[in-house]
Order: structure tokens, then C-alpha cells, then sequence
């Protein structure tokens, strides 16, 4: 279940109110044509919302509605999102037709780990231009046009809003149909230094209305959409890695599939995890120049104080064996559905579905296990979430069950790691 932020309000205005009713006659239409008719009326509403900058009517709906109705929640999220990702326009031509365009705000994420620094910021021109012309032959459908944004986002500096997402797709979808090229952003937050994070280029696709954004769309592609899509993605990852390097210079990289800007994020959120373990193991292996099975890892659930018992992410803590004294930690948080029983993954086949499906804990372990680590311990109580009062560390729990801050030996070399 996703989650709204915390910031509330005691009344919902006439606005709200508005989208709360449309949420709940979506959820409860009996047909798809009354469904697709209250989803039109919801997307109008939410446009007119995030063309005019009202963040705080959305936000203040959603959060009524995660209280009082996690059914209508789930449809405005899903609305608000694809709304905010998407759009479609219309422009008229120099002999006065008017010709109308769907829109995407595709993310293209890019897993790096490093033991020094991961870049981000301005992509220099001629590596753009690269980038643009591999996405556009590998990924996307006959024409398509494209805009990618001149800038390498952390996930400190992707838009923070609907509205802002919003107005990054139009920005982007009219230089993709005017074919210019934006300027770099120049004032993004600065990142924390993680051994292991993503990065995400974002790119804006457009085609007339109802044709196909990407190449397994294509009517030639439909009947094998699978296979295509799994070559594509290959293609790019295989064409497009060595201009990446280029921009992470120093860093190993992964590239994911590129999807609607909100579902890739979430799935890069899962991804980065287990690379931030085999990261966090090779620092601490070569900054202090042992093996990984003299490694102890110790994995705790943290949660909410007031959530129930409810586990929202796991810490791993790493300590040297002879010793038990936290030197470093990874947060493993949980995303979506995950729970601490596991569950299984979205498409699986039903045979596969009944099958028990494996925790957070276990994939933490196996994950460990192949890194090297042996000596792995796990705590059955569940901390409440607790950071450094000066710092703003997470604190990880030692071996015997103690809260602790993660620092390393005084006579290990200093870098620029995080925790992640």
C-alpha cells in the first residue's frame, strides 16, 4: 500500500471533495464504460489541479481518503500519477491543421556502485546526443519523437511533486516536438554520497494520439511483445553502457528497463537494494583489507512506534567478527505489498504463485550469503525507527541487540561512503 505524506487537513475543500467523490465512483462502477466515464472526469480535474500548481488539494485529499477509503486512495494515486506522467496535446501546424500528441515521461534508471564518488548533474552535449539516438533506435516505435533532459537526476533531484512532474513532461514534450534542446537544471539539491544509488535519465516520448510509444507496441512486435521488449532492453543496456561510463566514470552500472516515470522509480527503489549489500561488502573488504567471512552481518525490522508491529525496513549492520562493534550499515526498506511473510511478485504464473513466496529476510540473507558473508544473525524484535541526534544516522542494531551509531575503525582510510 503506498503511503501519503504526513501533512493533513482537518477539512477537505470543495476541490478535494470533488476529487475524493470521483475516486469513489471509479472504485465502485459496474461497467468499464461508467468506469472510463468517472476516469475522464477524475483526469480533467486533476489536470486543471496540476496545470494551476494546487499540490496541496491532491495531498490533502489523498491523505483523507488513506483514512477513510484505501480503495478510492489507490484510484486517485494511480490517477494523480498517470496524469501528472502523461498527457495529451494538440498543436496546430503553419497551414492551420491541428494535429494532436500522446506524451510520456519515460525514467531510465541506471543502477552504480563505487567505493568513491557516483556523478550526477549536466550531461555534456555530444553525450546526449548519443544517449538520445540509442534509446530512440533501441526502445521506441516508428515515429516517435523524443526529448531527453539534459541532466543526470539523483533521486534527491527528480521532481518532488505531481505539479513538478507535470510540468517536466510538458517542458520536455514541447522541446521534443519543436526538436530543441533544453538547458541542464542548475539548481538541484546536492546528494548524499551513497557506495551504491541511482541514476536516472529522464526522457519525454511523443506520438500522435493512440499510435505506439515503444517497439514491442508496434503491430508487427504485439503477438511476441515479450521477446521484443526483452531484446530492446538488451540492445540498450548493450549500446548504451559504454556512453554511461563515460558519465559515471569509476563506477560499476546497471541499466534497468526504462518505464512510465513512477513504476520505474519503484522498481529502481527495489533494485538498488541487494547492490548496496555486495557494495557495502567489497568497501568494507578492501578498505580494511579482509575477507568477507570475517564479516558479521546482524539484520533487525524497524517500524513506527505506533504501526502495529508493522515492519517497514530492515538494517543490516555489519560488524567484524572478533568484535562487536557496528562499522557500517545498509536500510533495506520495504516497498508496496512487501511485508515481512513476503509476497509474491505481480504477473507471476498461478503455479508459481502458490508457492511460499521468499521474505524480505531470506532474499536479505541470500544476498549476504553470496557476497561471502557466513556469520549472518537476525533479531526477532522489532526496533522502533531511531536515528543520530546529531547526525541524522540511522542507528543499527549490534550483535547482542543494542542501538548503535555505524562508524568505522579510527585507522580505516576515510572516503566518501554513506549509508545507504
Amino acid at each position: 500500500m503506498r503511503r501519503p505524506s504526513k501533512a493533513s487537513s482537518h477539512k477537505l475543500s470543495a476541490e478535494s471533495q470533488r476529487l475524493a467523490t470521483y475516486a469513489q465512483a471509479i472504485g465502485q462502477a459496474a461497467s468499464r464504460i461508467e468506469e472510463r466515464a468517472w476516469e475522464h472526469t477524475l483526469d480533467a480535474q486533476l489536470q486543471k489541479l496540476l496545470k494551476t500548481g494546487h499540490q496541496d488539494t491532491i495531498d490533502a485529499t489523498l491523505n483523507a481518503l488513506f483514512k477513510e477509503d484505501l480503495n478510492a486512495y489507490d484510484v486517485l494515486m494511480d490517477g494523480v500519477e498517470a496524469v501528472s506522467e502523461s498527457s495529451s496535446f494538440s498543436i496546430e501546424t503553419a497551414d492551420g491543421v491541428s494535429k494532436s500528441f500522446d506524451v510520456l515521461l519515460v525514467a531510465a534508471p541506471i543502477l552504480a556502485w563505487t567505493r568513491f564518488a557516483i556523478a550526477s548533474g549536466a550531461i555534456p552535449a555530444d553525450i546526449l546526443q548519443t544517449l538520445t539516438a540509442h534509446f530512440s533506435a533501441h526502445l521506441l516505435a516508428d515515429g516517435t519523437q523524443v526529448a531527453m533532459s539534459p541532466t543526470l537526476f539523483s533521486i534527491d533531484q527528480l521532481p518532488r511533486s505531481h505539479v513538478e512532474t507535470y510540468g517536466k513532461v510538458h517542458k520536455l514534450a514541447q522541446a521534443a516536438v519543436k526538436g530543441t534542446v533544453l538547458k541542464a537544471d542548475t539548481k538541484v539539491p546536492e546528494t548524499a554520497p551513497f557506495l551504491a544509488d541511482t541514476r536516472y535519465l529522464l526522457v519525454a516520448v511523443v506520438a500522435p494520439t493512440g499510435a505506439p510509444l515503444f517497439r514491442w507496441q508496434m503491430p508487427e512486435h504485439q503477438a511476441n511483445f515479450a521477446a521484443e521488449r526483452a531484446t530492446a532492453v538488451e540492445q540498450w543496456r548493450l549500446q548504451a553502457t559504454p556512453t554511461v561510463n563515460r558519465l559515471l566514470p569509476g563506477c560499476g552500472v546497471e541499466l534497468l528497463l526504462p518505464e512510465a516515470y513512477y513504476m520505474a522509480c519503484r522498481e529502481a527503489d527495489k533494485q538498488i537494494r541487494p547492490v548496496s549489500i555486495r557494495a557495502a561488502v567489497h568497501y568494507l573488504t578492501h578498505t580494511l583489507g579482509v575477507e568477507a567471512a570475517d564479516l558479521r552481518a546482524v539484520i533487525a525490522g524497524f517500524g513506527e512506534e505506533s504501526a502495529d508491529g508493522q515492519v517497514d525496513e530492515y538494517r543490516v549492520a555489519f560488524t567484524q567478527r572478533s568484535s562487536s562493534d557496528v562499522i557500517y550499515g545498509v536500510v533495506w526498506p520495504l516497498y508496496g505489498q512487501e511485508d515481512e511473510e513476503g509476497t509474491p511478485a505481480e504477473g507471476m504464473a498461478p503455479a508459481a504463485a502458490l508457492q511460499k513466496p521468499v521474505t524480505p529476510v531470506e532474499e536479505i540473507i541470500a544476498h549476504l550469503s553470496e557476497a561471502g558473508v557466513t556469520q549472518i544473525k537476525k533479531h526477532s524484535e522489532r526496533y522502533v525507527v531511531e536515528f543520530c541526534d546529531d547526525c541524522g544516522a540511522p542507528l543499527f542494531a549490534d550483535p547482542v541487540g543494542e542501538l548503535a551509531h555505524a562508524e568505522m575503525p579510527e585507522d580505516a582510510p576515510t572516503g566518501t561512503e554513506h549509508f545507504h
